[in-house]
């Protein structure tokens, strides 16, 4: 047992000699943690993920070929301004065979092969329902745009979410990791004391708690990770079986040098929901247009030209196979068509879209409203993040420090292991405070930039990123 004492005794000064970063390898044994990871086929960096997702999105594929099909609409509106021309022929060809018998006059019989093509033509000069109707399909165009746009932008925000996501779960595994290593430690220690009859069994049983409760965590943060890497793989469409591997690194994503009320102008004047409410009435206004003018005339000009062909004999008493005949006519007229009354339909129908119309300026009014709400939110959790970011590096340092203290105290016998676990709890804890302030920076960063349509900086602004309250800013981060 004195041989025992003597070795733990020996030991202890060696953990006054060692400097903190010796006992606590926190970095280095992230770095071994990266390095452990099996090599991946491809890797999918952060900036590459708006041509990804644009490239294999399938919900994006899908609202480009709507975006085709409103095209051809406006085109098809547009081809009602010139002449349309028809083909009929009655029988390609058609034969008629008939006998007639009377008592006053011969017997007669017909038997022809006939062919009766007719070619017509039609052009509408004044047609007041046609301006409206192009107007309305290319409002139509425009919406499917904007919506692919607005789609566009969203699942871009979205990718980039669950992208920070994956990087978060990353850094939460490692850091679980790291605390399970701690644990570890401590239940080591706290083994060695009790059998040189200086500790207590209570402190074995409390330090293998708390490993359990690490591995726990450890355990629930694997699942995390594997599960945020499923939903970003889903949302790029790209199969879950591939071998792909993403930017595992977790920092800031930029920093944004825009105020207030710039970013409060750009979001609404290149919002594409709002342009989108505007086309709506312009189009709600055409519709009513169209029911309108659909009680004014249409003039247009017909030429129709018909012609018959026929062999055989027709009402004859002796049929001549071989006998000929043919007409044509052609008729071009000047033409119009007027509906006069309808019982008040269409009037009602295009009181009906005015109202419509009416509805669509206080949608507008109120999408303003939601638009400068969500910008002055994000804008302001930026700002609540960026303190976080300051304040959770010095947390990290301290809390480090301090359970470097605690466990030189429980090593020479002032403190209890109680103490070192709490400690050792806190240094979790802050790591994970500090990893939920890069991910959030980042969500709100992304947001601004979706509903502003600004751009982030690549590099910090001093000017606009210094905490003048304290000492360090997130420049130096």
């Amino acid at each position: 047992m004195f041989k025992n004492l003597f070795k733990f005794c020996f030991i202890i000064p060696t953990f006054l000699i060692f400097p903190c970063s010796s006992i606590f390898p926190v970095r280095l044994l992230a770095e071994e943690l990266s390095m452990k990871d099996s090599p991946k086929d491809r890797l999918i960096k952060f900036e590459e993920i708006p041509n990804v997702l644009a490239n294999n999105n399938l919900e994006l594929q899908s609202l480009k070929k709507l975006v085709k099909a409103a095209s051809y609409d406006v085109s098809s509106k547009i081809s009602k301004k010139y002449p349309k021309l028809d083909l009929n022929a009655n029988g390609l060809p058609q034969y008629l065979y008939s006998e007639r018998s009377s008592s006053n006059s011969i017997d007669t019989k017909t038997s022809q092969y006939q062919i009766n093509p007719s070619l017509n033509l039609r052009w509408d000069i004044i047609d007041p329902k046609r301006g409206p109707e192009i107007k309305s399909s290319k409002n139509r165009y425009e919406i499917a745009l904007n919506n692919y746009e607005i789609k566009k932008k969203d699942l871009i925000q979205e990718a980039n979410t669950r992208y920070h996501r994956f990087q978060k779960s990353i850094q939460d595994e490692k850091n679980a990791l790291i605390a399970v290593k701690l644990s570890e430690t401590s239940l080591k220690d706290a083994k060695a004391k009790l059998e040189v009859g200086i500790g207590t069994k209570f402190e074995v049983i409390e330090a293998n708690s708390q490993l359990e409760i690490d591995k726990q965590l450890l355990k629930e943060n694997t699942t995390a990770k594997e599960i945020n890497l499923i939903l970003l793989k889903e949302i790029l469409n790209i199969d879950f079986n591939e071998n792909i591997t993403f930017e595992e690194k977790h920092e800031l994503s930029g920093f944004w040098p825009h105020p207030l009320e710039k970013i409060l102008k750009s979001g609404l004047e290149k919002s594409y929901s709002l342009k989108n409410i505007n086309i709506q009435n312009s189009f709600k206004r055409n519709q009513a247009q169209i029911f309108k003018n659909a009680y004014l005339p249409v003039i247009f000009i017909s030429n129709s030209l018909s012609s018959s062909f026929s062999k055989g004999s027709s009402l004859t008493a002796q049929i001549d196979p071989n006998q000929t005949s043919s007409t044509y006519s052609n008729t071009i007229s000047l033409n119009l068509a007027w509906n006069l009354f309808d019982g008040g339909q269409n009037s009602n129908s295009a009181k009906s879209k005015q109202a419509e119309a009416e509805a669509e300026k206080l949608k507008y009014l109120n999408l303003q409203n939601v638009i400068r709400t969500n910008i002055s939110e994000a804008y302001l959790n930026l700002l609540k993040a960026k303190n976080k970011l300051i304040s959770t590096k010095q947390e990290i340092l301290a809390s480090r420090e301090a359970l470097r203290l605690a466990r030189l105290r429980y090593d020479v016998g002032i403190s209890t292991l109680k103490d070192v676990l709490i400690k050792q709890q806190e240094s979790t804890l802050s790591k994970s405070k500090n990893i939920n302030a890069i991910y959030n920076y980042n969500i709100n960063l992304d947001k601004l930039e979706r509903l502003t349509f600004l751009v982030k900086s690549a590099s910090c602004n001093i000017e606009n990123n210094t905490n003048e309250d304290s000492e360090y800013s997130i420049c130096d981060y």
